[in-house]
């Protein structure tokens, strides 16, 4: 770390140069590429995989996308003369792109509601979703709407016409969270503005890069739109974070008297060595979500990673370059004074006061540490409460009625909702493998009682294929795809599936986007003890290396998870209970999107893993030159306590910008259960409970056992702090006291 922090001191212009090349050309190749982005759910082996499967082979004209376009007399009724020719003409220009397949009207079948004003015309298109580009859907949207407003009013809803629809706060939400970081960074630093703005710029250069590379990757994995906006928001808040650590320590070094190289070294060899442990075990967390062998969350995973590690690498060569050009302007004008000796004229405090711990910090520190016990148990209570909601959670994807209210998507659900009933935004594929006559027969046996099963409400009539192998029969829920009683009537269909294949070669499967969101949820769900698992056992061993210690990991873990569990019970509460409905603004109350805890796990594991290190990084900092575990604990929170809650500040107030800006249903929950996971994390977890049970500990936070003696030793202080630590470790590898 030295000798990088030197070299790109030295080098400060061909480092900025190569930052700002690296910006240039990523964004330059993303712009030409473009983007493919796409909600992508498909999973293999699942029966509504299966259902696809078949209507692929076996159906080559609908074997694509299957979009809804929803059309509303605006003056009369849809069979009048002059609205039914402009709805024939609008649907004859949406039949001519050259990616639809074919286009049903709503006049062919009968899909037009009981009042006569609302219909459902069905558009084919030539593949699925996912292939489907989003100038493509735009055309298909701009096609279908281009039609006398005065007589007809079209809104379109489909997978495909997501992909043509830009949802979300754009840049507004990204400026404002950058306002608000910047306006915290100011006070942290005694109000000095080109200190706050240093840890922003280098975040801001590493984000334009990341978020242009996936733009790019889009072209090889399935990433979902939302994830450019997921990656802004996490590294937003960790660039800034890990730049805010490396100079609040150069800010130190500078006022004991240090040269400005000098303290640009120091502060990366000892803040830097935290910063490099903290984002690698983001990236670790956040690649871990390839142990769930999900592909749509590949995509998702890479993108947000690429972007932690660039605002990590930012922070460990282009801050110490701009460290250089800076010189002493990284402490403001009163400080500067008092480095030249001229403490008496300032009549301020002097460079001492600076270094340490804030008076503040140190008074709760040793206020902790007298009643540890007691902030140990009331701490763990308030987590406690925080996180019950989450044993109620219910998991399922966000269908349109949770779209922006004035996007096309959002309205034409409305429209179907109230021309047909709610189950009409969420159809049922009910597909058969035909082997023989009979094998048809009884496939229309089935589609035939299922028209009096319980929670049906229409059944369209059976299709066969042209090679007379596959068979489909769409069906209408009565509830909408986001119904608990839907979920139960897929469930319900597939258990009626074995009597009606029994004894034929008849196979039947439930398909359609409804029951394939249902099946991305089951198979979530099962994945996700494992994923945790390979998570923590990571993040614990890396723990255990660079700490030497089977406690202090033990600990990290737990009370991550703890922090985890506390944000997803307040996303329960918040949008599964609706309290948060009057403030958001946010459609309708409904289940929670069931990626969500897997990718929160991931993004608050790495994040809680921050601020452990940091916090840690300095008591163990301390355990090594005194060996006192009281001293080491208060010390380390007193010198801590003031960075890490601004640090914490600043992800709070840039997740509740996103959440407050930002109409998309996803980053708002993102946004909401990251906020409440640094409060958490950083305002009882870090500053009362982790200090209090170290108290409680004592020696035995640093003692590891034999059975671990063969984990690598990383080091994260400066050398001469590791030098000193083998024979601490050696003091206390035995029993410990």
């Amino acid at each position: 770390m030295a000798r990088i922090a030197r070299w790109c001191f030295r080098r400060r212009k061909l480092v900025l140069l190569s930052w700002l090349v690296a910006l240039v050309l990523a964004g330059g190749i993303a712009r030409s590429l473009g983007s493919t982005y796409s909600n992508n759910f498909s999973l293999p082996s699942t029966d509504s995989s299966q259902a696809l499967a078949i209507v692929k082979a076996n159906f080559p004209a609908q074997s694509g996308d299957s979009d809804q376009i929803v059309v509303q007399a605006k003056k009369g009724l849809l069979a009048s003369p002059t609205v039914t020719a402009d709805v024939n003409a609008m649907l004859a220009k949406v039949r001519a792109l050259p990616f639809v397949t074919s286009v049903i009207s709503p006049y062919q079948s009968h899909l037009i509601s009981k009042d006569g004003t609302i219909g459902l015309a069905t558009v084919q298109l030539d593949a699925q979703a996912p292939a489907i580009s989003s100038s493509q859907a735009k055309r298909l949207i701009s096609t279908a709407q281009a039609v006398d407003t005065r007589l007809v009013n079209v809104q379109l809803d489909g997978a495909a016409v997501h992909n043509g629809e830009k949802q979300g706060g754009g840049s507004s939400d990204f400026l404002l969270g950058a306002l608000l970081a910047l306006v915290v960074l100011f006070f942290a630093f005694r109000r000095s503005l080109l200190s706050a703005l240093l840890p922003l710029l280098t975040a801001i250069i590493a984000i334009g890069i990341g978020t242009s590379l996936i733009g790019i990757l889009s072209h090889a994995f399935s990433i979902p739109q939302f994830a450019t906006q997921l990656a802004q928001l996490i590294a937003l808040g960790v660039g800034i974070d890990y730049s805010l650590f490396i100079v609040n320590r150069h800010r130190r070094e500078l006022l004991a008297g240090r040269t400005v190289e000098e303290a640009v070294v120091r502060s990366l060899n000892t803040s830097g060595r935290a910063v490099f442990v903290a984002g690698l075990t983001v990236c670790i967390a956040l690649l871990g979500m390839f142990a769930l062998g999900l592909t749509f969350l590949y995509g998702v995973s890479l993108g947000a990673a690429f972007v932690v590690l660039l605002t990590m690498l930012s922070a460990l060569t282009l801050l110490p370059a701009m460290l250089g050009f800076y010189g002493e302007k990284a402490v403001n004008r009163r400080d500067r004074r008092l480095l030249h000796g001229e403490a008496a004229q300032a009549g301020g405090a002097t460079p001492e006061h600076d270094r340490g711990a804030s008076p503040f910090w140190g008074r709760w520190a040793k206020i902790v540490e007298r009643r540890s016990a007691i902030f140990s148990v009331l701490s763990l209570g308030v987590i406690v409460v925080v996180a019950l909601p989450f044993f109620n959670i219910r998991l399922g994807l966000a269908d349109s009625g949770e779209d922006p209210s004035a996007s096309t998507t959002r309205l034409a659900y409305d429209l179907l909702a109230k021309g047909f009933g709610p189950g009409f935004n969420g159809p049922l594929q009910v597909v058969g493998a035909i082997g023989n006559p009979g094998d048809l027969r009884r496939f229309d046996n089935f589609a035939t009682r299922l028209r009096t099963t319980p929670g049906v409400v229409r059944v369209l009539p059976t299709r066969t294929s042209p090679n007379g192998k596959a068979a489909v029969a769409i069906v209408f829920p009565a509830y909408s795809p986001q119904a608990p009683q839907t979920a139960t009537l897929v469930n319900d269909i597939r258990a009626a599936v074995p009597r009606a294949t029994h004894g034929s070669s008849l196979a039947i499967h439930v398909g359609g986007e409804t029951a394939a969101g249902l099946d991305f949820s089951n198979v979530l769900s099962g994945k996700l003890p494992l994923f945790v698992a390979v998570i923590v056992v990571l993040a614990f061993l890396l723990l255990a290396a660079v700490f030497r210690s089977l406690l202090v990991p033990l600990m990290a873990s737990m009370m991550n998870i703890l922090s985890i569990g506390a944000a997803l019970g307040a996303i329960t509460a918040a949008f599964q209970y609706g309290w948060l409905k009057p403030v958001l603004g946010y459609a309708k109350a409904g289940p929670i999107e069931v990626y969500l805890p897997v990718m929160m796990f991931a993004v608050l594991f790495g994040l809680s893993m921050d601020y452990e290190v940091f916090l840690v990084s300095r008591m163990h900092e301390e355990w090594i030159l005194s060996g006192d575990n009281s001293r080491a604990v208060s010390h380390g929170q007193a010198e801590t306590g003031r960075v890490i809650t601004a640090a914490g500040l600043i992800m709070i107030l840039v997740f509740l910008s996103f959440s407050f800006v930002n109409n998309s249903l996803v980053i708002q929950e993102f946004g909401i259960g990251f906020a409440v996971a640094i409060v958490i994390d950083a305002f009882i977890v870090r500053t009362v409970l982790v200090p209090s049970l170290m108290h409680v500990a004592g020696r035995r936070n640093w003692w590891l056992p034999s059975w671990l003696s063969w984990l690598p030793t990383l080091h994260i202080e400066a050398e001469d702090l590791a030098h000193d630590d083998g024979g601490r470790q050696a003091a206390v590898q035995g029993a410990p006291r």
